[in-house]
């Protein structure tokens, strides 16, 4: 596979650096005295702005230098970051965006009008100072001030060269600030022999005669602040500084830096090796070396999701075979078969546990895109709303990210424009002015449970109805409870809105997010009360890709039903059997309907004297499958079928049996909804 383009690698990069923009935005707008926060903005702006311009995008890099410039009085505190204002940033992170992405669709007069908003909005009071100035004039210290410049200690991380960046660049820079008094320290330098040509082994020591505050310092390493260290302390007195280059060289030993450590930071840089017979002074001892680097993170590895998905694919295929192979020994007599077997089988399940876990994403990623969603929503409709997220730790397999993302927006956008009463509303029902939207994410079994919850007034179940006689989908007058009434929201073209806005109102969104879930062999459930809000639960499956399913036999045929779904195994009773018309069974004093899978799939041969019944669940419906034989549980690859057998809705997909034969793998979901209706007609069939 061929190498990555340099610009889609910016463009992933700034992607991830456009998150952290917004979330520093979006909290600045709930915490505008947060200092980090408005340092995070920063660090993300500057980041964006010299990587752009580094690959080409100079537009990009040209509106962010802007950006930077008009939002630097919010650094330095001087204004703060109204709602207003705030506003105005995230559009002009939106434009850079699109710079990226797709620069030739962009507008320059759109560019220049949010620039000349932000130049406002900051500039309330006293006119903002030319770009230059600001940009490139390190920020001073009170005139009052005593300190007479910095002693600063710098020791690079010994990599730091491979990673493409230059300390000698960075030193040039903290030179703008002031002049410099420079000393290289060389006691890291090793014999020529033992030299690593990448390696850096020089270290500094650097006396900055700048009135300049810490900040002018830290931006200088801002980009290398992970891999070096800093010893940063004032001067107490001017040293007049020598009229030499920056780098003087000296034969004496340089002075330590005995100051307290202010800060000590790491991150990538790199310079040009400097030849060891160059410099003369003495060496400064070096320091211990299990106090040398700080505890570093766990190292990370950028992988393509195709690559990962090929993956998965050679794993399942190796499940199937690993289950071939242990058919096979188990049909024979050798022993050393038999241990090969279980060794492989071992290492297979341990395979496909580490190559699940690498395509799990925590869900926080997906969580994180809907705080803006929710700001312009609340803006827009003039409704304060208050979004709170929980779990954002739980994972879930990469492609269930990716199919999520489109039905919680439908969801956040009904629970905003419908579930959200107005201002005044809320406030004659005694309710807080604010209103709340709960996302949270949840392990339960081998499922995931996300819901979407609002504080809002619940669902006007009288409405519904109402709409839903008018559209034929029920007779007027007949008996329907709340839950079955609540299900006509999935019904394709169904809205209950009064008049049709940009948001809603044309009955498309419920059902598209119904179709998505059970399209990932997931469920919804709604749960409502009235004046207090609604909450729907979606219950996904941890992935799509490998499963663990319990084996049946009907007739001749094998059928795999999600284990995840199985509650209990019981036996078919002589007086179920005798109940045919009934169709319920009686487990521990519950009725529970129940499918004879042999008449649904219309089985040949005669049913086994001892039929089982396996008790499934979505939610709170519980539904039997009467099969003839459960064979057992069954590591399952799931296979999708084919566009030909687009219209057979009751099973999910196909998988391949250890011994070559394929077993259909039974839709839960589809199942239960055909169960449910049976259990209608047959109400219907008794009433009349």
């Amino acid at each position: 596979m061929s190498a990555m383009d340099p610009t889609e690698v910016f463009r992933q990069e700034a992607s991830e650096l456009f998150e952290v923009l917004e979330g520093a935005l979006l909290d600045l707008g709930q915490r505008p005295d947060d200092r980090e926060l408005v340092d995070s903005a920063f660090r993300a702006l500057h980041t964006i702005k010299g990587s752009g311009a580094m690959f080409g995008f100079d537009k990009v890099a040209s509106f962010t230098h802007e950006f930077e410039t008009a939002f630097d009085r919010v650094r330095k505190g001087e204004i703060k970051p109204t709602q207003e204002l705030i506003s105005v940033a995230l559009a002009a992170k939106d434009y850079i965006r699109a710079l990226i992405e797709d620069p030739q669709s962009t507008d320059d007069i759109i560019g220049e009008a949010i620039l000349d908003d932000l130049r406002r909005f900051v500039s309330a009071d006293q006119p903002a100072a030319p770009v230059a100035a600001i940009v490139e004039a390190p920020p001073l210290a009170p005139a009052e001030s005593k300190q007479a410049g910095w002693h600063l200690y710098l020791e690079f991380e010994s990599h730091i060269l491979r990673n493409g960046s230059n300390p000698l660049d960075l030193l040039e820079d903290l030179c703008k600030l002031g002049p410099c008094f420079v000393v290289p320290v060389t006691d890291g330098i090793p014999f020529l022999d033992e030299m690593e040509p990448e390696d850096c082994y020089l270290k500094w020591d650097v006396k900055l005669h700048a009135a300049c505050d810490k900040d002018a310092i830290d931006d200088v390493f801002m980009f290398v602040s992970d891999e070096m260290k800093l010893t940063l302390a004032p001067l107490a007195r001017v040293e007049a500084p020598a009229p030499a280059p920056l780098f003087q060289l000296l034969d004496e030993e340089p002075v330590p830096a005995a100051e307290p450590v202010v800060e000590a930071v790491v991150a990538p840089v790199a310079e040009q090796p400097v030849a060891k017979a160059e410099l003369k002074s003495e060496a400064k001892p070096e320091p211990k070396a299990e106090t040398k680097r700080e505890e570093r993170g766990i190292a990370t590895v950028r992988v393509q999701a195709e690559r990962l998905d090929e993956l998965m694919d050679r794993v399942g295929e190796l499940v199937i075979a690993q289950a071939r192979l242990s058919q096979l020994a188990a049909s024979g007599s050798d022993l050393s078969i038999k241990m090969i077997a279980e060794e492989i089988e071992r290492l297979a399940s341990s395979l496909r546990d580490t190559t699940m876990g690498a395509r799990m994403v925590p869900i926080g990623s997906l969580f994180g895109r809907f705080r803006r969603l929710v700001h312009d929503l609340s803006r827009d409709l003039s409704k304060p709303v208050e979004f709170v997220t929980s779990g954002e730790d739980t994972e879930l397999d990469k492609t269930m990210i990716e199919c999520l993302a489109d039905p919680l927006v439908h969801l956040i956008r009904n629970a905003i424009d419908h579930g959200i009463e107005d201002t005044a509303t809320r406030a004659a029902n005694g309710k807080t002015e604010q209103g709340r939207i709960e996302l949270a994410a949840v392990h339960s079994g081998a499922q995931v449970l996300v819901t979407v919850k609002d504080n809002g007034g619940g669902l006007n179940t009288a409405r519904i109805r109402a709409k839903a006689e008018e559209q034929g989908l029920i007779a007027a007058g007949a008996v329907l409870t709340d839950h079955e009434i609540h299900q006509f929201l999935f019904h394709p073209g169904f809205s209950t809105a009064q008049t049709i806005s940009a948001l809603s109102g044309r009955g498309v969104g419920m059902d598209v997010v119904k179709r998505t879930i059970e399209n990932m062999r997931g469920s919804i459930d709604l749960s409502t009360r009235p004046g207090q809000g609604t909450t729907v639960t979606l219950r996904l499956p941890l992935t799509l890709a490998i499963i663990e399913g319990l084996l049946i036999r009907v007739g001749e045929g094998r059928y795999i039903i999600p284990l995840s779904a199985v509650e209990e195994c019981v036996e078919l009773t002589a007086e179920d059997e005798r109940s045919r018309g009934r169709n319920f069974l009686n487990v521990r004093g519950n009725l529970v309907p129940f499918l004879r899978l042999r008449e649904l799939l219309t089985a040949s041969g005669s049913p086994d004297k001892h039929q089982k019944t396996i008790i499934i669940s979505t939610g709170e419906t519980r539904v039997g499958l009467v099969a003839d034989q459960i064979i057992g549980n069954h590591q399952t690859v799931i296979k999708s079928l084919s566009k030909l057998h687009s219209d057979v809705t009751i099973f999910s997909g196909a998988t391949i049996l250890g011994d070559g034969t394929a077993a259909l793998i039974l839709d839960v979901a589809q199942l239960v909804t055909l169960a449910q209706s049976k259990v209608e007609k047959q109400h219907i069939s008794e009433a009349a």
